[in-house]
């Protein structure tokens, strides 16, 4: 009832896309089955509503026939402007035979292209388990690929690729474990890592906490691929904060809170920022609410599990909550669910 995506939505869309069907507890206790046939302005409703409209129970997915490796494309990008970047992944995303496109982008014009295609064979010399405790962290392995300047060619075991970030989260763990990725670490302690989220919540004290809120970022914006350029220059002033996570999905073009502005399916990117920002000085919601404003104007969109400043005027702009509204008033939501609104947004919260 959020957004889920993956290096493969280029070619399927968000995780909503890939629903038949979903099993949802409405407010008055009852469960109902919607789809795109079958109740559709719930189907369609329910991406996005943060369990707002009641409780998923159950979803109908569709899958597909996957492979034990996943061969994987590095490519480096050493632009004199985002616009290379830019370009590189649309190639990427223009080849129908890859199953996955993701791009790491390390400056404004510097960054690392993979693209991968699932496979059952492999060169054995070229096999990278990169799960095993003592591995490098994964961007940190990709980026050694852009500072030697070289392409290659690798075979990940599908599992393994699925968990590429899981290890470093990302690379969060670098600003709480600044040594983690130190050779003798990795041997001697790298089997500890990650540390459970859970973990890092129960010993996060308050002062601990509002550190986070005041110097750290955990955000993801969509935005439409020919403004990605524009997207990431505008972050490089705002926040001068790297590795950023590029990946590009298929915005399809049907009701709900996120859509395209015109009738047909548009490509676009999400541009995941993560750690701690550079540019000096950094206040941390004046910088999110040009962020949400830009966003805004390119018609992107912004993952609520982030922190949220915008006014209420402002989330109904970013987001279409024709359908929506019309779900909480003929369900009668609006005693037993609060808006999003209200359930996401810091504004709403104090």
């Amino acid at each position: 009832m959020g957004c889920g995506i993956e290096t493969s939505s280029y070619k399927y869309g968000l995780f909503q896309n890939i629903c038949v069907s979903f099993e949802v507890v409405l407010a008055d206790g009852s469960v109902v089955t919607c789809s795109k046939d079958d109740n559709p302005d719930l189907f369609y409703a329910v991406p996005w509503s943060h369990g707002t409209l009641g409780f998923l129970v159950s979803a109908e997915l569709q899958i597909v026939k996957t492979s034990q490796y996943v061969r994987i494309h590095y490519k480096p990008i050493q632009g004199s402007s985002s616009r290379q970047l830019v370009d590189a992944v649309q190639r990427g995303c223009e080849n129908c035979e890859n199953d996955f496109v993701e791009c790491l982008v390390y400056s404004k014009s510097t960054g690392v292209i993979m693209t991968g295609q699932y496979t059952d064979g492999c060169e054995p010399d070229k096999v990278n388990t990169i799960s095993r405790f003592w591995k490098p962290w994964f961007f940190l392995h990709v980026k050694r690929f852009l500072l030697e300047d070289r392409e290659a060619i690798e075979y990940i075991p599908l599992r393994d690729y699925y968990h590429r970030h899981t290890k470093s989260i990302f690379w969060e763990l670098q600003d709480i474990i600044p040594f983690g990725n130190n050779v003798m670490f990795r041997y001697l302690f790298g089997w500890l890592v990650p540390p459970p989220v859970s973990l890092l919540k129960l010993t996060q004290t308050n002062t601990t906490k509002r550190l986070y809120e005041l110097h750290h970022v955990v955000q993801d914006i969509l935005v439409p691929v020919n403004k990605m350029s524009d997207t990431l220059n505008m972050l490089d002033k705002q926040l001068q904060l790297y590795p950023i996570w590029i990946c590009p999905f298929k915005l399809t073009s049907q009701p709900g809170l996120v859509h395209p502005l015109g009738d047909e399916d548009e490509m676009y990117v999400d541009i995941g920022l993560y750690g701690n920002p550079q540019v000096k000085p950094f206040i941390a919601k004046d910088c999110i609410r040009n962020i949400e404003q830009f966003a805004r104007q390119v018609h992107g969109f912004q993952m609520l599990y982030g922190d949220t400043y915008m006014s209420r005027e402002e989330f109904h702009e970013m987001f279409d909550h024709t359908c929506y509204n019309e779900m909480r008033k003929k369900l009668n939501c609006e005693n037993a669910f609060p808006e999003i609104y209200d359930k996401v947004c810091k504004a709403a919260r104090k």
